[in-house]
């Protein structure tokens, strides 16, 4: 798969664009920057998270998620320190596991670490669904993976590992779908996070329904279940996820959900529910907010087809007059993410979170 090809199915996740037919693996290869010599090991502990605000969604997707937990490598010894945390989420179509390997966890963190960013813990949640991503909505039938990130597991963490409780040493961080993510939650939770860094967002701008797709109303209408939709190709799984996230329908077994368009028509009702859910549509009802941040990053290659819209929210914050930095570097979709991760993510945290009790 080329990174072009990943970037375009991405986009249909976000609103229904057209996509040629092919298929499209889950995990794509990604350049891994030079090991640093004498860096120090990390440890990962890989455990599972409960969320309340997932319980009782209509996809049956399960309430407990599989979360990665990065610890520095002082964390065993230095039993009284506490810890700033950055909550990193993944893309469309992969899980915590995949994002690790895409960003090449542990070498990134211990190559970050060894190069003078300070210690911090990183957290690596899960948000894989019956159609591979939750969009970090709140949705009856996919769950409230927005409150899930932003309150469950901020919470769980907190109480479980010697962090710094407060919201000026948290960081949120999201490529792609959870660049997606860590716009919107970052938008609607500043008493969460302190500091967002927001990597090739797709799904910021509202878009038209694209070429309606027949293939895809005509399974939905004769499936009885998850097993009937699993072979469709990821463009049209994406269409799926997008609606199960922004357009819920819980009159509308067994999918329950809405597509943008029906029997070859646009459907405005459902195209009006995907609008208001794109941060560049709702921005402006959350400036105060935004404007607490201590400091907001945004970064996209400049062979990545969301380079535009990533500008887009660049510029709408500098209309506000909030400082934030925008980088558009050498790079696909993909292809730097790992670098990003090491040299530019978390010493960008070095920087803005708060490392001790008496910085606020």
């Amino acid at each position: 798969m080329t990174a072009t090809w990943h970037v375009r199915a991405i986009a249909v996740a976000a609103f229904v664009l057209a996509l040629t037919p092919a298929a499209a693996p889950a995990q794509v290869a990604t350049e891994a920057p030079p090991p640093v010599a004498g860096a120090k090991a990390v440890t990962i502990e890989r455990i599972k998270v409960p969320g309340p605000a997932l319980e009782g969604n209509l996809e049956g997707n399960s309430a407990d998620r599989d979360v990665l937990v990065v610890l520095p490598p002082s964390y065993a010894t230095d039993t009284s320190r506490r810890y700033p945390v950055v909550y990193a989420l993944h893309g469309y179509s992969i899980g915590a596991e995949q994002w690790a390997r895409e960003i090449h966890v542990p070498q990134t963190i211990e190559g970050a670490f060894a190069q003078g960013a300070r210690e911090m813990i990183v957290v690596l949640p899960d948000s894989k669904t019956r159609h591979n991503g939750s969009m970090y909505s709140s949705s009856a039938t996919v769950g409230d993976f927005e409150r899930y990130v932003a309150r469950d597991l901020v919470s769980y963490i907190d109480a479980h590992y010697r962090t710094l409780a407060d919201r000026n040493s948290r960081g949120l961080v999201g490529h792609s779908m959870g660049g997606y993510g860590a716009t919107r939650i970052g938008m609607k939770h500043a008493d969460d996070f302190g500091s967002l860094y927001i990597m090739s967002p797709c799904c910021l701008s509202p878009r038209g329904p694209g070429q309606p797709n027949s293939d895809l109303e005509k399974t939905l209408a004769s499936a009885k279940g998850p097993d009937d939709v699993n072979g469709l190709p990821f463009g049209a799984r994406a269409q799926l996820a997008a609606a199960a996230a922004w357009a819920p329908n819980p009159q509308a077994p067994p999918f329950y959900l809405d597509l943008p368009t029906k029997d070859g028509a646009p459907q405005a009702d459902v195209l009006a529910k995907f609008a208001a859910n794109s941060p560049l549509a709702f921005i402006d009802q959350w400036i105060g907010n935004l404007r607490r941040y201590r400091a907001i990053a945004i970064d996209v290659g400049d062979q990545d087809g969301l380079r535009a819209d990533a500008g887009k929210l660049h510029d709408a914050l500098d209309r506000y007059q909030i400082v934030n930095t925008f980088e558009t570097y050498a790079g696909t979709h993909t292809s730097k993410v790992a670098d990003r991760f090491q040299n530019h993510v978390l010493p960008f945290f070095h920087r803005t979170l708060c490392h001790d009790k008496s910085c606020k």
